[in-house]
C-alpha cells in the first residue's frame, strides 16, 4: 500500500473527463482551471478522457496501480458511481467536478457547480472517509431507490434544467405506467415487514437525489448508518401537494413520510424490476440485499462539508 504522503509534500492526481458532460467551457479552459488551482500547490497533474463506464473504470484502476493520492472526476452522479466504486477500499481519493444534471453527490458536500469554483474548493478541501451502501454487491454512495421513485430517476434525468416543475412533470408521466407491488423488508435482521403499497422507497446514504431534491435532509455519510423514506401510494396526493418541502429540507417533517436508520436491509419483491442507484436504472432481482461499508471511501471534502 502507498505510504501516506505528508501535507506539504506535491500530489499526484488523475483527472478524469466525461468528453459528452456539460463541462460549460472549453477543454482547454478546463485545464487551465484546474491548474491555476492545483499547480500552485506543487500537484503533479495528469489528464484523461473516459469515454464509457468500462473505459473509466480501466483508467481509474490504472490510476490505482500507478499510486496516485485522487482523482478528481469531472462528470455527473453516474460518472461518480462508476469511479467511485474503484476506488472504494483503497488509499485514492475521489474528488467530484460536478458537470451532470443532478449532481446530488456534490451537492451534498457543498462542492460547487461550476468548474471554477469546484476545483478552487477541491484544491482546499480536507481528505476524510464516508460510508459506502452496496445493492447486491453494487456500490452507491447518493441514494438507492425501489419503487415509483426509481421510475422518477429516469424522467427527471431527461429534462435540461432542474427544480421542483421537472420533478413534479418527471412524477406525473411516470405515475401513468408505474405498478405498485409489496415490498417485504427486514432491518438489521430484525422480523419481516411488508409495506403493501410503498410509492416511495428509498436508501439514502447522502440527503439528495440530485438537483435540489433531499431526500433524506438528516442522512450524514460517516455515520455508520442509511436512512430509509417510505411513503405509501394513498398518501400520494399529499406528497404531491408538499413536493417544495423535497427541495426546502423538510419533507421527513411530514407524517405520511416514514424514515428508519439501519446497517444491514433485506428486501424481497413478487416482481424483478429495474433499481436507481445514484440517478442510474439498474436491473435487479426479485430479492435486494442492502448493506453499509462503514467508512470505505476517501473523498476530497470542502472544509464546512456535511
Amino acid at each position: 500500500m502507498k505510504p501516506n504522503r505528508q501535507e506539504n509534500e506535491p500530489r499526484n492526481i488523475r483527472v478524469l473527463v466525461n468528453p459528452k458532460s456539460g463541462l460549460g467551457t472549453s477543454f482547454d479552459s478546463f485545464w487551465g482551471l484546474i491548474e491555476k488551482s492545483f499547480g500552485p500547490q506543487g500537484a503533479d497533474l495528469t489528464y484523461q478522457f473516459s469515454h464509457d463506464v468500462v473505459d473509466g473504470c480501466r483508467k481509474a484502476e490504472r490510476a490505482v496501480r500507478d499510486g496516485v493520492d485522487a482523482i478528481l472526476v469531472a462528470g455527473g452522479d453516474g460518472m461518480v458511481n462508476s469511479i467511485g466504486g474503484v476506488l472504494v477500499g483503497t488509499p485514492v481519493a475521489l474528488g467530484v467536478i460536478p458537470t451532470g444534471s443532478g449532481n446530488g453527490f456534490a451537492r451534498h458536500f457543498g462542492i460547487p457547480l461550476d468548474v471554477a469554483g469546484a476545483a478552487q474548493a477541491l484544491a482546499r478541501a480536507q481528505r476524510k472517509t464516508i460510508d459506502v451502501g452496496t445493492a447486491n454487491g453494487r456500490p452507491f454512495f447518493v441514494t438507492c431507490s425501489l419503487a415509483w421513485d426509481a421510475a422518477i430517476a429516469r424522467g427527471f434525468e431527461a429534462f435540461p434544467f432542474r427544480g421542483i416543475a421537472p420533478y413534479v412533470f418527471a412524477a406525473a408521466a411516470e405515475l401513468i405506467t408505474y405498478e405498485n407491488q409489496p415490498i417485504h423488508a427486514s432491518l438489521d435482521g430484525g422480523p419481516v415487514q411488508i409495506f403493501s403499497n410503498p410509492i416511495l422507497f428509498t436508501v439514502a446514504n447522502l440527503t439528495q437525489y440530485g438537483g435540489g431534491a433531499q431526500i433524506a435532509p438528516k442522512a450524514r455519510p460517516d455515520d455508520g448508518l442509511m436512512e430509509l423514506v417510505v411513503a405509501l401510494r394513498p398518501d400520494l396526493p399529499l406528497l404531491l401537494i408538499n413536493i417544495a418541502r423535497l427541495f426546502n429540507g423538510t419533507l421527513d417533517q411530514l407524517p405520511q413520510v416514514a424514515t428508519r436508520r439501519f446497517r444491514t436491509l433485506d428486501l424481497h419483491r413478487h416482481k424483478a424490476t429495474p433499481i436507481q442507484l445514484d440517478g442510474e436504472l439498474v436491473d435487479a432481482g426479485r430479492d435486494v440485499e442492502i448493506r453499509l461499508l462503514p467508512k470505505a471511501l476517501a473523498v476530497l471534502a470542502p472544509e464546512k462539508a456535511k
